[in-house]
């Protein structure tokens, strides 16, 4: 049957796989591969951008299952069919095996008897594997798959789905769909210039506010509704539309991922490309992720990994559809700024205030104007109003001569690069004055300008003919997507000046590390504190001074050479969470004191009965900042690091960020200033600033093991890692370990 929602399942990919080593393998998809290189986890370090140029301007379309017999479902996309290949200049042959016409066009019986091979197969059929089966030997480069009952189904959805892969996969054509519509084939008005958005959705409804923004003069050239993707995905269209001149910002409704690192890869070609992605994915919470779930049947990842990947290669994530428009919208059109420094123009002090605090709030920057700048304003401004930033002109200038003169010397400051001018409410005739000063301006100026037209009437002149009609002037309706608009653009543009690819510098090869750290692992094991230390060393991450014991006059030796005062610790493997059981001894000063320690130990291990491989009698670390630095394994993109503030309340505070291998140490330093306590690290209440460098070289360690023993390594915790004062490293105290 013909599908009418959307989804998608499947963890099959297109040809031209990579197996890598590990259950988290990805895979490239076909296109013109510019290199085949693996990093060292076997995952691929480039994705060929797919030619998709035929699917969206074929010059030979088949219409498989054709019709124009009136009240039939397929008798309406036929004609649909029609008229947009006779917009893209499409020959359109349909297909039926009953009829010898369809809309009095040739008919052939079977896609066997089309009379040319063709760029696009659309198929209005409820199985479309055999049809697939047979265009393998059609040369057809693409097929459209409307029908649905596969994995958004459940079980048996995806079993036939995976099949449908399988197929497609040996056809050696691409496929859009399952479970996909005619958004592909909508009306793009060809009036309308400048750069255009690129929209993906894998649901087609939840695209619909983006597309019709064409009515408000924002030009669109691309609809890829995803649907299911047995084959083509979001991946795909990203790198493809990344690559279009004629592109300048896409925008995506995401309810899963089916390939992480294909994701990566593909916001990172749009990241070196300078093209700004804006996307909704939903999931952010268990009943938005398990919703998700069952439309679409395809894992939508932990989100909070999702949202790290997203930020870590300048994929703006927004949560609602009319952010997604107003977003991509500034994006794709506005020029890259002059400067960071927003300007906020009102003809109300307390517009102007609330503004303000609204951006003030999502870390915009809202420069002081100098007091020279101030004087020149007042020239026009009476001197009773405040024009330090927000600039608030009383009203009346803006209805005469004067309303250019302000806009003109406040875009004129070297220290604004963005003028936004909320306008709650029309008040003409000052406000028609207003809105076309503002667009005359914009129109002479390289800086942005942000108009915020507030009236819920919305059928007024200034705003319809005024404001839309200018390219130059981004008009929002609230102050909120204004607000994010303006971030996003200030955060893309600095992004993309400084990025540059991780997949560049990813290493390729194994180091010596890897070699001795393998040896330490027991396939299915927690390994002992004392031996996830050794995996620690193997890769040049500090721990303290210690030794393992198994007897009381050995714990007596040991502390005299590790030095007084000591810490002394039960080591067994599958021995998780020490502390609570009583299993950890600290301060100890003495000979005395660690005998009985070690016997108080050893008794409550028999106890708990943990069978203890020894004692650990380590060095006392007490000055410094208590850290988490782990390894954990994603189910989209296989092995994250995380580093967030340690100790006994890291599940409580939860104040982590996330990094996904490859990376760089921009991104490493990247990961601290996310975490909500980065302040501790500075120094705070009189203690000395802690040493970050030392910090970041262990993220770094840490992240080259995740590489190169994911597919061994499920878990790793190091917790805490005190990191000492400014110079003097960092050492991890304890660690955690769980192999696969």
């Amino acid at each position: 049957m013909l599908g009418s929602t959307h989804g998608t399942l499947t963890t099959t990919s297109r040809p031209a796989r990579v197996v890598a080593c590990g259950e988290h393998s990805a895979q490239v998809v076909h296109g013109t591969a510019p290199d085949d290189g693996l990093d060292v986890s076997g995952r691929p370090l480039h994705a060929p951008v797919p030619d998709l140029d035929r699917l969206f301007r074929p010059e030979s379309v088949a219409v498989v299952g054709a019709s124009d017999a009136e009240g039939r479902p397929n008798t309406g996309i036929t004609r649909q069919l029609i008229a947009w290949s006779e917009r893209v200049g499409a020959r359109l042959h349909p297909v039926h095996p009953t009829r010898e016409t369809v809309f009095g066009l040739p008919c052939s019986s079977s896609v066997a008897d089309l009379p040319e091979p063709v760029d696009v197969a659309v198929l209005l059929v409820g199985d479309p594997v055999p049809v697939i089966e047979r265009l393998a030997d059609t040369k057809t480069r693409f097929a459209v798959a409307f029908a649905s009952g596969f994995a958004e189904t459940g079980e048996d959805g995806a079993a036939a789905q995976e099949r449908l892969a399988e197929v497609t996969e040996r056809s050696g054509l691409r496929l859009l769909g399952p479970n996909t519509n005619l958004n592909a084939f909508e009306r793009f008005r060809d009036d309308l210039e400048g750069p255009a958005i690129a929209l993906i959705t894998q649901s087609g409804h939840q695209g619909r506010p983006v597309f019709t923004m064409q009515e408000l003069g924002v030009r669109l050239s691309h609809w890829a509704p995803t649907g299911n993707e047995a084959d083509l995905e979001t991946a795909d269209f990203i790198s493809y539309f990344a690559s279009r001149p004629e592109v300048g910002a896409i925008a995506a409704y995401v309810e899963g991922l089916k390939d992480g690192r294909g994701f990566l890869l593909a916001a990172d070609r749009a990241a070196r490309n300078r093209v700004p992605v804006v996307a909704v994915k939903v999931g952010r919470t268990e009943t938005g992720a398990r919703t998700a779930a069952s439309h679409t049947g395809k894992l939508t990842g932990a989100d909070a990994t999702v949202d790290a990947a997203m930020r870590q290669y300048g994929v703006i994530r927004v949560d609602g559809l009319d952010e997604l428009q107003d977003t991509a919208a500034l994006l794709a059109r506005a020029r890259a700024p002059r400067a960071e420094g927003v300007a906020v123009y009102s003809i109300s002090g307390g517009t102007g205030a609330h503004f303000s605090d609204l951006a003030s709030a999502a870390g915009l920057e809202l420069p002081t104007l100098s007091d020279t700048k101030q004087a020149e304003l007042h020239q026009w401004i009476p001197d009773y109003l405040s024009v330090a930033n927000p600039i608030d002109n009383g009203g009346h200038p803006v209805g005469d001569w004067r309303g250019r003169k302000i806009i003109d010397a406040i875009l004129a400051d070297p220290d604004v690069g963005v003028l936004v001018c909320p306008i709650t409410g029309p008040f003409p005739p000052m406000s028609d004055k207003l809105a076309q000063d503002l667009v005359d301006a914009a129109e002479e100026t390289d800086k942005l300008v942000c108009v915020i037209w507030g009236s819920p009437v919305g059928d007024e002149d200034a705003y319809r003919k005024t404001l839309l009609g200018s390219s130059r002037v981004a008009t929002f309706r609230t102050f909120a997507n204004c607000v994010t608009a303006v971030r996003a653009y200030l955060g893309h543009h600095r992004f993309t000046r400084d990025y540059r690819s991780p997949f560049d510098e990813a290493p390729r090869t194994l180091s010596p590390s890897a070699r001795k750290a393998r040896a330490l692992l027991r396939e299915g094991q927690q390994l002992s504190e004392h031996a996830a230390k050794q995996l620690l060393r193997a890769y040049g991450i500090r721990v303290p001074r210690e030794q393992l014991v198994t007897s009381a006059a050995g714990a007596v030796r040991a502390a005299a050479q590790v030095g007084y005062p000591v810490v002394m610790k039960a080591s067994a493997p599958q021995l998780a969470h020490k502390t609570e059981l009583g299993l950890v001894k600290v301060g100890l000063t003495s000979a005395s004191q660690v005998r009985d320690a070690y016997r108080d130990l050893t008794d409550i291990a028999r106890y708990e009965g943990v069978e203890l491989d020894g004692v650990l009698v380590c060095q006392m670390i007490e000055q410094g900042v208590e850290m988490v630095v782990g390894v954990g394994q994603d189910d989209l993109f296989g092995p994250t690091v995380t580093v967030g503030l340690g100790g006994v309340l890291v599940e409580v505070l939860r104040d982590v960020a996330i990094g996904i291998p490859p990376f760089g140490e921009d991104r490493a330093r990247a990961m601290l200033g996310e975490l909500r306590g980065r302040a501790l690290l500075d120094g705070v209440r009189g203690l000395p600033p802690a040493d970050t460098e030392a910090l970041v070289e262990v993220v770094l360690r840490v992240q080259r093991m995740a590489l190169e023993l994911g597919d061994s390594l499920a878990e790793l915790d190091i917790n805490p890692l005190v990191v000492l004062p400014r110079g003097q490293g960092a050492v991890a105290l304890d660690a955690l370990a769980v192999c696969r």
